[in-house]
């Protein structure tokens, strides 16, 4: 017993009688998770405690907090890079927002024309501007229409004004020529009756 006991204990600090030795190249550099794994194979454990070399134990210190710090910044570089991201987001969505009203606005302005002062949709400009067509163009049918007959009538009217004009004529000379003849005869008469 008391030799197993010596032997563990040489075992143990046999490193520290024989003196110190380089430090393993695992420490210096390979990752934290393979200079766990290094220590958790080399070092030796003896009723639940493990036996590490101080360097050792001091340059895995070390080296976790070079790596915590390493994390530590790269945590809080995206950090900042989250929040600036989220700035440029927020200012997107603004400019988003605005080129929407900026969008909407346009369309308002495209589908709308200025009738009489008040803003119309084109739908509805459109709509009056083709009712006010159809109904000037059926007021001037009414009217082409209205001043066709009035020529009808205005040329059967000449023409009966002419005929009857003719008639007129033709009767004023028949009388003349009856009243002359009537003269003539009631001359002849008188003349008879005076002379003879």
């Amino acid at each position: 017993m008391r030799c197993l006991l010596t032997s563990i204990l040489l075992i143990l600090f046999f490193p520290f009688l024989t003196g110190q030795s380089a430090m393993p190249e695992v420490l210096l550099k390979n990752s934290i998770n393979e200079q766990i794994k290094y220590i958790n194979e080399k070092t030796l454990i003896y009723e639940y405690y493990r036996a590490i070399r101080e360097d050792m134990f001091q340059k895995l210190m070390t080296n976790f907090s070079d790596t915590l710090s390493a994390r530590n910044a790269t945590i809080n570089n995206l950090n900042r890079t989250v929040a600036e991201a989220m700035r440029q987001i927020d200012t997107l969505k603004g400019d988003l927002e605005a080129t929407k009203a900026s969008l909407e606005t346009a369309i308002t302005t495209k589908n709308s024309i200025m009738l009489i002062g008040k803003e119309v949709n084109k739908s509805a400009y459109n709509s009056i501007m083709w009712l006010t067509v159809i109904i000037l163009a059926g007021g001037l049918v009414i009217l082409f229409l209205t001043f066709k007959r009035s020529l009808v009538i205005t040329r059967n009217t000449e023409k009966e004004l002419k005929d009857l004009k003719d008639e007129f004529l033709s009767y004023k000379k028949t009388a003349r020529e009856a009243r002359e003849k009537m003269s003539m005869d009631h001359f002849n008469e008188l003349k008879k009756l005076r002379g003879g």
